[in-house]
């Protein structure tokens, strides 16, 4: 029932930056959590940061931890991922995903990553000179 949809991706130099949007639509409840995601061609989906309006505390995967920041909007009903300082291997399609169930990023049973049930279609970011 929750509708994402990403946008903001495109091609990109090394060291360049990018903001991701990903509108969201259909909560029926009042929290959530949306982590971005992101495939490399030819890779296995990654998480790459979380948030919740239910806490206060983000979530990084390790190799963007520092480069880029997740943010919310909630009068435009979207969470953004800022990316800078980009790298080649930050080329793939990036996602965002909801999870409403248990809200929080992570908690008892929950990482960051698990449980998400509502995808967009992604984005595509490609990284190269």
């Amino acid at each position: 029932q929750v509708q994402l949809v990403e946008s903001g991706g495109g091609l990109v130099q090394p060291g360049g930056s990018r903001r991701l949007s990903c509108a969201a639509s259909g909560f029926t409840g009042n929290y959530y959590a949306i982590t971005w995601f992101r495939q490399a061609p030819g890779q296995e989906r990654e998480g790459v940061s979380c948030i919740s309006n239910a806490e206060p505390t983000t979530y990084y995967s390790d190799s963007v931890k520092g480069r880029f920041t997740i943010s919310r909007d909630d009068d435009k009903n979207t969470v953004y991922l800022e990316m800078n300082s980009l790298k080649p291997e930050d080329t793939g399609f990036y996602y965002c995903a909801a999870r409403t169930t248990y809200y929080y990023c992570k908690g008892p049973g929950f990482t960051w990553t698990s449980g998400f049930g509502s995808w967009g279609q992604g984005t595509q970011v490609i990284v190269s000179p």
